[in-house]
């Protein structure tokens, strides 16, 4: 009586090849059961990491009670609160996952990736918004995400960190910094020239508003060079000013495989797509419903959801007394959402037929350079303590009043804003 083993699958390539699924199932039923038990226990392990791996997967609920709630046509301010309440944990999970894919494909493109991915939630949200031609929504939240991350999270993490490192030296080093101070000066250069344009000419031509347009683009071809060149700076030339950040991961490994994490963003990214037009489809009936204007809404609320990575790991880092990479995570995020994320918003809606140029207007504008001037002056000594973070987060509390109290109409106060309502 012969008995089959393993090895016979090994002698005989042939044979082996016309063994039909049903065949190994009938001969060695435990190796069909073990692999799908296997397969049971990575996802498992998966979910656990990917889902339950932060505190925020409380909030993940409401992914689909959004869903049901646009299906049975609820409210539109259901749909808006429950949408934004579930883009917080899935802005912070794409984070995790854009990590953890850094870790098999290396600094240079992990760097790009974190580039694209970091900001996803803002990207897509700006971009759903322009293909409704809702050009104010896009220039209010981008304007907030950079507000954010300067103020917000910076002064948090300042605040946070020099309370829990009394008695200790808080140091980083100013290289970067000033830097991404730089940069950030040179995209309030390209807000500021459309908007001192428009004034400077208020009457004399009647083209203003295409010379704005075309001045806008052009700056935008301009601060997309900048950014380019900044990538290239940090990731090939002048690494070691960044190496903070990558001496801190060189003791962490990736806890998941690529391919599942790739997958995971994946589903995600389109789980946050259908939230973020959610967003955009109900935020004019959730500020009438609610009372409170669509530029609180979009420079506040929007860019909190949106920063909730950025957040969490710049408090956690700076408690640490890792202010270096504090730093890189907020103003390396602001840095993106101005040089980047902005001026690429500005091209889409050219190639899409939207005028969208560089001009915020003069309170956002205001608000904006207030702002760079006040974090760069902040952070010019190279040394931290909490007042800092106090002065920095009281500057965003004030900002906020201002939004909550200035009620700005949808539409564009110039010539170059023509926003349709749904």
């Amino acid at each position: 009586m012969s008995h089959h083993t393993l090895e016979d699958l090994k002698i005989a390539p042939p044979q082996a090849q016309n063994l039909t699924t049903s065949m190994v199932t009938k001969k060695w039923p435990f190796l069909v059961t073990k692999d799908r038990f296997q397969m049971l226990r990575n996802f498992r392990a998966n979910l656990q990491k990917v889902i339950f791996g932060t505190k925020l997967a409380v909030l993940f609920p409401a992914v689909p009670l959004a869903v049901v709630a646009d299906f049975y046509s609820l409210g539109r301010p259901w749909i808006f609160a429950l949408s934004l309440l579930g883009l917080t944990p899935l802005a912070e999970r794409v984070s995790f996952l854009t990590e953890q894919i850094a870790y098999y494909t290396g600094p240079t493109v992990g760097g790009l990736l974190n580039a694209t991915c970091g900001n996803a939630t803002e990207m897509i949200i700006s971009l759903l918004a322009l293909y409704q031609n809702k050009v104010n929504v896009v220039k209010f939240s981008l304007l907030g995400s950079v507000l954010s991350n300067l103020l917000l999270v910076l002064g948090s993490s300042l605040l946070c960190g020099g309370l829990a490192n009394l008695r200790k030296q808080q140091l980083y080093d100013r290289k970067q910094a000033d830097v991404n101070s730089l940069l950030l000066l040179l995209g309030l250069l390209c807000h500021l020239l459309p908007l001192m344009f428009r004034y400077a000419l208020a009457g004399e031509y009647a083209s203003i508003a295409t010379s704005t347009l075309q001045l806008s683009r052009a700056s935008s071809i301009v601060m997309l060079i900048a950014y380019a060149s900044y990538i290239f700076f940090q990731l090939k030339t002048h690494r070691q000013i960044f190496d903070a950040q990558e001496e801190d991961e060189d003791g962490e490994k990736a806890v998941i495989g690529f391919w599942s994490a790739f997958t995971w963003l994946v589903g995600m990214t389109l789980i946050i797509s259908l939230l973020s037009e959610y967003v955009v489809a109900t935020i004019e009936a959730t500020s009438d419903s609610w009372g409170i204007s669509v530029s609180f809404i979009s420079i506040i609320l929007l860019p909190i959801v949106g920063n909730a990575a950025e957040h969490a790991g710049s408090i956690i880092f700076a408690f640490k007394n890792k202010l270096d990479i504090s730093l890189g995570v907020s103003m390396g995020s602001a840095t993106q959402i101005s040089m980047f994320v902005v001026p690429l918003n500005v091209i889409v809606a050219w190639v899409m037929g939207v005028e969208m140029d560089l001009d915020f207007n003069l309170l956002e504008t205001g608000c904006l350079a207030l702002t760079i001037i006040v974090t760069a002056f902040t952070l010019q000594d190279g040394t931290s303590h909490y007042m800092k973070g106090v002065v920095l987060f009281l500057c965003y509390i004030v900002i906020a009043a201002c939004f909550f109290v200035h009620k700005t109409p949808l539409i564009g106060t110039n010539e170059t804003l023509k926003v349709s309502l749904p």
